[in-house]
């Protein structure tokens, strides 16, 4: 006989690109995902049909600037790119092959998000984002659904349970990445608690970098969200990091510096520029300074910004694995779950805060008959609690490159 730990690993992976029938509400769903993608797209083409014919005006189009323009053809070129990879993933989903699905999962959110960045900053919070919003959510519920790698990790648990492992299981191991091609698996588990642990974390060193060498002694609130000590862009900036350096983790470590210089430099100009076109807003400037890029961002941030992703690939993330792994099998999803909710309900009150901001500011607020959100977001969160609680952001409306 056999390692028993051997074996099960044998039959697990055996499972994993093997097809594995959907039930019937998803096969039905793919099926709508094949009509309704191959619908767009089609639509897509008549419509660059009727362009080239001469059939649409388009004059309207030279009242907005040049990157409002762009901005349009970005977000339509992603939209169709969707609309065909759902025609793809309605066939993975009839065929049942769940680590093709979940890939094209993951490509798909990856491509909503972008949509959505450029839908908010062409319209603001508006019903325009409510389909990306809409698939986004079914995307991961679908893609954390198909992932080979959490259903291995499920039936790994029950098959350790079975054989007494359970000790063995909860010593930090199981958000490892078992093939050997990366440090952690990257599911919606892993990465979730590396963006909330990563806002706390990079808020914390936000605020002391203020306090001890930009403004010594002096406290700034640097929170990105209306509640909880959170800095999105250090979340998002390290899950940025863990998927690009996973493969990395034992490489040189002027590898991994590099590639989170690049990285880190990058997201802050994006963000910084996002920021601006979305709601004519500065969060920082550092125009002037050694090898500034536009302001946005500079040699020494790029520099910081490598040194943070070779300590987080080689220290801070092992101790934060061990840490989330903690959290009892049996809590870890609904734990999970609902501080998910949690936080995309603070984001979206964000953005909506911010998006009011704006319009107030701008002088385009309709007070008439506003929805629900804004006029909720015009009575708690006035111009006076924005910049009490956004201390280091400015608007200048004159900026943004809204579409109305």
């Amino acid at each position: 006989m056999g390692n028993p730990e051997e074996t099960l690993d044998a039959r697990v992976n055996a499972q994993e690109d093997q097809p594995d029938k959907y039930p019937l509400a998803i096969r039905i769903f793919g099926v709508i995902s094949i009509v309704a993608g191959g619908i767009q797209v089609v639509s897509f083409i008549l419509s660059l049909l009727a362009v080239f014919f001469g059939k649409i005006d388009l004059s309207q189009i030279e009242q907005h600037v040049i990157v409002t323009i762009v901005i349009g053809v970005i977000a339509l070129l992603i939209s169709v790119a969707i609309s065909a990879l759902f025609v793809v993933l309605g066939i993975r989903l009839l065929r049942g092959t769940r680590h093709r699905a979940a890939v094209i999962a993951d490509v798909m959110i990856a491509l909503e998000v972008l949509e959505l960045v450029c839908q908010f900053m062409l319209f603001g919070v508006s019903h325009e984002l409510i389909p990306a919003v809409v698939n986004m959510v079914i995307l991961i519920a679908l893609q954390s659904y198909s992932d080979p790698s959490l259903r291995q990790e499920r039936v790994l648990q029950r098959r350790l349970k079975e054989l007494e492992w359970k000790a063995e299981a909860e010593e930090g191991t199981l958000g490892l990445d078992q093939t050997g091609k990366g440090y952690i698996t990257l599911n919606f588990f892993n990465l979730f608690w590396v963006f909330v642990i990563c806002c706390i974390l990079g808020l914390l060193i936000e605020i002391a970098y203020h306090m001890i060498v930009v403004d010594p002694g002096v406290y700034e609130d640097r929170a990105g969200l209306l509640y909880g000590p959170f800095s999105p862009i250090y979340g998002f900036g390290a899950i940025l990091m863990t998927v690009a350096l996973n493969r990395f983790h034992d490489k040189n470590p002027i590898i991994i510096w590099l590639i989170s210089a690049f990285i880190g430099g990058t997201f802050e100009f994006f963000v910084s520029w996002f920021m601006e076109i979305a709601f004519g807003i500065t969060a920082w400037d550092y125009t002037g300074t050694f090898l500034s890029i536009d302001g946005r961002t500079n040699g020494m941030f790029m520099a910081m910004w490598g040194f943070l992703g070779l300590l987080w690939i080689r220290w801070a993330l092992p101790v934060m694995l061990k840490v989330v792994n903690k959290i009892p099998w049996n809590w870890r999803y609904t734990v999970t779950a609902v501080s998910a909710v949690l936080m995309i309900v603070d984001g979206v009150l964000t953005l909506s805060a911010l998006d009011c901001w704006y319009q107030r500011q701008a002088g385009t607020m309709d007070y008439t008959n506003p929805s629900a959100i804004v006029q909720f977001c015009n009575e708690h969160y006035d111009n006076d609690f924005m910049v009490n609680r956004f201390q280091s952001m400015t608007m200048n409306t004159d900026s943004a490159a809204r579409a109305k």
